[in-house]
């Protein structure tokens, strides 16, 4: 029996985390239409939110109900995007992007998360001198196994990529933000499929953080995963993988 409330906990955190992406995604999916319309095929940036969407099996009425939405077909919300900035445990420097309907309680709720784990959030430009503003296509190694180190790279280069960062896990193709979409265009014309896709805030460099510090961070990342107006967040961390 142990066991068994054991999996159903740890399924149930999975399905609140997927169903957390679920809401996000939609909200991204929301805002882009309402910016650039709701045509796919000429907003590229609604295109990139749908394919993301789809990369973790969201539901297509829930994106199209998200795109009716933003059509008039539902509540007229209107969605302000915000970066929150501050220091979390050991010095690490974390960015916030958030959308959301009401500032007020988007601030105090992201406050909240930086107090209640060891940190603090700051004023805005305090940390985000440390990072830089790049366009990210992410490729998950262990669903294409083909793929070579040496042809990715150049493939990406050639396409107009600034890097690629290899990992055991992945290929994180990086662009200038400008690039980004004439990068993703080029590598999915050569048949390229990504698991994320995204203009991201990439730090300049990393905090080695360990120990309680560690735990209190993870915790506090924790925070801001499940808190619905928290889009994104960006941190300038390493942690070794215990």
């Amino acid at each position: 029996m142990p066991k068994f409330k054991n999996f159903a906990a740890k399924k149930g955190k999975l399905d609140q985390a997927r169903n957390n992406m679920f809401v996000k995604l939609a909200r991204e999916i929301y805002m882009e239409a309402k910016k650039g319309g709701p045509n796919p095929e000429g907003n590229f940036k609604l295109k990139t939110a749908i394919a993301n969407a789809r990369q973790i099996n969201m539901p297509g009425d829930n994106i199209e109900r998200a795109i009716k939405k933003a059509t008039g077909g539902g509540d007229n919300v209107e969605y302000e995007e915000i970066i929150y900035e501050g220091y979390g445990p050991g010095g690490v420097a974390i960015m916030v992007k958030c959308l959301t309907e009401n500032r007020n309680r988007t601030a105090a709720d992201v406050r909240s998360i930086f107090n209640k784990r060891g940190g603090n959030m700051g004023e805005s430009g305090c940390v985000s001198y440390m990072f830089d503003q790049k366009g990210v296509l992410t490729i998950d190694r262990e669903d294409r196994e083909e793929l070579e180190e040496d042809t990715v790279l150049i493939e990406a280069l050639e396409a107009g990529a600034e890097d690629v960062v290899v990992s055991d896990e992945s290929f994180e193709i990086l662009t200038h933000p400008h690039e980004f979409e004439t990068v993703k265009n080029a590598l999915e014309a050569s048949s390229y499929t990504f698991d994320s896709a995204a203009i991201r805030w990439v730090p300049q460099n990393y905090v080695k953080v360990e120990g309680e510090n560690a735990d209190k961070l993870m915790k506090m990342m924790e925070g801001f995963d499940d808190n619905d107006d928290v889009q994104d967040v960006y941190a300038n961390f390493e942690t070794d993988e215990a």
